[in-house]
């Protein structure tokens, strides 16, 4: 692997022709392009036709936007001519059946964060590449996040930047303008496993479960706390934003189910949200997680299926596992206990 080869010739030194990863990397060159494009289109802002419309509702009940209407109308042209049998999208209700008998399944999040878009925020594509059922058509397209055999986002912020991984390491391909390619820029992506920094939307914390407000109200305590050092605090609202900055400086993410009306199981989505950043994640060596379960063990239920997500520094992931297994001992009855607790550093 070298640094600044091309996208295509990284995914043609590991394609084999007739083997699974074949199609994945001819799935992921149409992914590209596609990103491209989208790209364009997101960088054009109140010039370009769209601009800040929106359009109605998606099949999970957000506010759509007509920037991600029209990312989805691209990847789904983009993924016609491709070994796709199935794609599954947040804008579209029902697996969409492309080639019935292809090897393989696309989940994406086709404009993740959008919602960002007037406040020129970063905001991102997320994908997940599966193995389709023979002859499944789209059944069996619902699957656990281990079964993936890539995943990657592309971020359009200043500059415009496809992470990947096959499964072995993530990496990072920027794009290059001139030549409308993408370029390996940052090989074998590691995540530092401690950090002092943590990111979620605290306006919710009347909401939470007594872990996370435990976790929170420590960090918030800094060196003179329980942690023994002082954090700061970081929201954007759009996902593959915080994922980028915690790939390349650390940190940690949480989005927890709270007692909100609809938010049991958090805001994020299994197939399309969550299980790719998972698989980016632990290949960069960090962890990802519901607080009692990993992310990537989960097998989707339906297509928009949520779960809570807690990524990031693999020992701070593991400090708050170790919050969620305190309260559940708590309420057990233990007398293991103190007020402070045996497991928060």
């Amino acid at each position: 692997m070298r640094l600044f080869e091309t996208l295509e010739n990284h995914l043609d030194a590991v394609k084999k022709d007739g083997t699974p990863m074949s199609a994945v990397a001819e799935t992921i060159k149409a992914i590209a392009t596609a990103c491209i494009d989208i790209a364009s289109l997101v960088a054009q802002g109140p010039l370009g036709q769209i601009g800040e419309q929106t359009c109605g509702r998606n099949a999970d009940g957000d506010e759509q936007q007509a920037l991600d209407v029209a990312s989805d109308l691209i990847l789904q042209a983009a993924l016609r001519d491709t070994p796709v049998a199935c794609l599954i999208s947040e804008e579209i209700e029902a697996p969409l059946q492309i080639n019935a008998d292809a090897p393989l399944v696309v989940a994406v999040d086709p404009l993740d964060g959008s919602s960002n878009i007037e406040t020129n925020a970063s905001v991102g594509t997320i994908f997940s590449i599966l193995p389709a059922v023979p002859g499944g058509e789209c059944r069996g397209a619902l699957q656990a996040g281990v079964n993936q055999l890539a995943a990657g986002y592309c971020i359009y912020g200043p500059q415009t930047v496809l992470v990947l991984t096959l499964g072995s390491g993530t990496q990072m391909f920027t794009l290059d303008w001139e030549a409308r390619r993408f370029v390996l820029t940052h090989s074998d992506v590691r995540i530092n496993p401690r950090t002092s920094e943590f990111a979620i939307n605290a306006s919710n914390y009347r909401y939470w479960e007594q872990s996370i407000r435990a976790y929170v109200d420590d960090c918030l305590e800094g060196e003179t706390g329980p942690r023994g050092e002082n954090y700061n605090m970081r929201w954007i609202a759009s996902l593959v934003a915080e994922c980028h900055r915690i790939l390349v400086r650390g940190g940690v993410f949480l989005y927890p189910g709270d007692n909100r009306r609809g938010y049991t199981h958090g805001r994020l989505r299994l197939m399309y949200e969550c299980a790719p950043i998972a698989f980016l994640i632990e290949q960069a060596g960090g962890r990802a997680t519901t607080g009692h379960q990993r992310i990537l063990d989960i097998e989707a239920q339906a297509p928009h299926a949520r779960t809570p997500m807690i990524f990031g520094s693999a020992h701070e992931v593991e400090c708050v596992e170790n919050y969620f297994l305190e309260n559940h001992m708590r309420g057990a009855g233990s007398q293991l206990f103190s007020q402070r607790g045996l497991f928060r550093h």
